[in-house]
């Protein structure tokens, strides 16, 4: 039957995997879990389960309807449309997923 870890345990097992010297499948084996499993709780524990909001500086000068995005990564998204709530930030999750 499968072991119901706690989420301190699974937090023990991300950071130990971000700082194993081996391979994934290594790690997995020494710890006595399955690729599977690990890559479960990256994908649901790594990310926050809300967006953090962003400082936001308006720029003098800028046209009225129109916005410019600058992402951590150097890129710039520049825009006139008007996006909903819920495009805007799929946008943004795109763009920074590259």
């Amino acid at each position: 039957m499968a072991t119901k870890r706690t989420a301190e345990e699974i937090h023990r097992l991300l950071e130990g995997y971000r700082q194993r010297t081996g391979t994934r499948a290594e790690y997995c084996r020494q710890q006595g879990i399955s690729l599977h499993t690990l890559a479960y709780y990256a994908a649901r524990y790594a990310r926050p389960a809300h967006p953090r909001l962003a400082r936001v500086k308006l720029a003098p000068g800028v046209p009225s309807g129109t916005f410019t995005l600058l992402l951590r990564n150097g890129r710039r998204i520049e825009s006139a449309w008007n996006f909903r709530d819920a495009d805007m930030a799929r946008l943004i999750r795109i763009a920074e997923s590259e």
